[in-house]
């Protein structure tokens, strides 16, 4: 059987001695590391031709190929559940995504995900991704809302994964922050890892000979300002789990609702009346997690090459909040 082949040369000449797994793992965002160690070992990931171990240190120059095989039977669900599709075709299908909706299941959330909704909706997803994620090309977190490409097709699914590797595709998002930025643009390069102390959550990594991490890049421009807020658009160059919550939370302007990375309980000005505190008080809670929307996808069709722009407006609890702090200068 003639697999389909991803094939992506690797030129870092700054990390030479990155781990083929690991590479691997990050060039095809939705693929587990333990899934690519599966492939090693099966001989369906070779770097010049050669079938070579997992930890083996990638050059600059090596060209990594990965065969994909057929998805597997997947026990998932298909549910009937609406979905905001903003675009559809026969290889992949553009959702902007409800707050509160987790992407693929995991345990404690094997219904109700949006890879139950698109299976209700679509009779086949790519098998890229595993049984697990079938069609998941890139996620966001359960409370962040906003627009997220689901993969048809194995051919859709390497073009796309491919273009985010690359960084041809482009992910832009609100995000409500706390503070007032000392900036119009900014960028935080600052590598990402899983926090030392706490595994449930991510980090900035400074000691990066003691720990795992990854470079992560986020692109910020200040929208608008507010009294004791401001609102961000923040753009995506890598890819990292939690990436623009940590980075915003590193720089000291945690994302407004964020019950992770906003490390104590902000105050809200006391230039603002008392009524008014306790009317920003409930329309942050109305907003049920992070105020961090998707607001923008855009790559190239990965069939015909042409090029496809998404864009989505925030949805009414973050907008009600954003509108009630233009209208309440102080």
């Amino acid at each position: 059987m003639n697999l389909p082949v991803y094939e992506i040369t690797y030129n870092d000449e700054s990390a030479a001695s990155e781990r083929l797994d690991v590479f691997v793992a990050s060039a095809l965002e939705d693929l587990t590391r333990s899934g690519v160690q599966k492939l090693i070992k099966s001989g369906k990931i070779t770097v010049n031709g050669i079938v070579e171990k997992a930890n083996y240190p990638l050059r600059s120059g090596d060209v990594v190929s990965v065969r994909i095989p057929p998805p597997e039977p997947t026990d998932i669900i298909a549910e009937d559940i609406p979905l905001d599709v903003v675009y559809e075709d026969s290889d992949l299908i553009v959702i902007n995504k409800a707050r509160g909706m987790t992407v693929h299941p995991a345990p404690g959330h094997g219904s109700g995900t949006l890879v139950n909704a698109v299976l209700g909706r679509c009779e086949e997803l790519s098998g890229v991704g595993g049984v697990e994620r079938p069609g998941i090309v890139h996620r966001l977190d359960k409370d962040t809302s906003g627009l997220l490409v689901v993969a048809k097709t194995d051919k859709a699914h390497l073009g796309l994964a491919e273009q985010i590797q690359n960084r041809s595709a482009h992910r832009s998002y609100y995000a409500l922050i706390w503070g007032a930025p000392k900036f119009e643009e900014a960028e935080v390069d600052a590598p990402i890892g899983r926090h030392p102390k706490d595994r449930q959550k991510m980090a900035v990594i400074t000691e990066t000979e003691r720990y795992t991490s990854r470079e992560a890049v986020t692109h910020l421009h200040v929208i608008e300002r507010f009294t004791g807020f401001a609102l961000l658009e923040a753009t995506l160059q890598t890819g990292r789990t939690h990436q623009i919550r940590v980075h915003v939370s590193f720089i000291g302007l945690p994302v407004v609702g964020d019950p992770v990375y906003c490390a104590s309980k902000r105050s809200i000005p006391d230039s603002y009346s008392r009524k008014e505190q306790e009317e920003l008080r409930r329309l942050i809670e109305e907003v049920g997690g992070q105020a961090l929307h998707a607001h923008r996808l855009e790559f190239a069709h990965p069939l015909t090459g042409k090029p496809m722009s998404f864009e989505c407006p925030m949805p009414p609890e973050m907008a009600m909040l954003v509108d009630w702090l233009r209208r309440h200068p102080v």
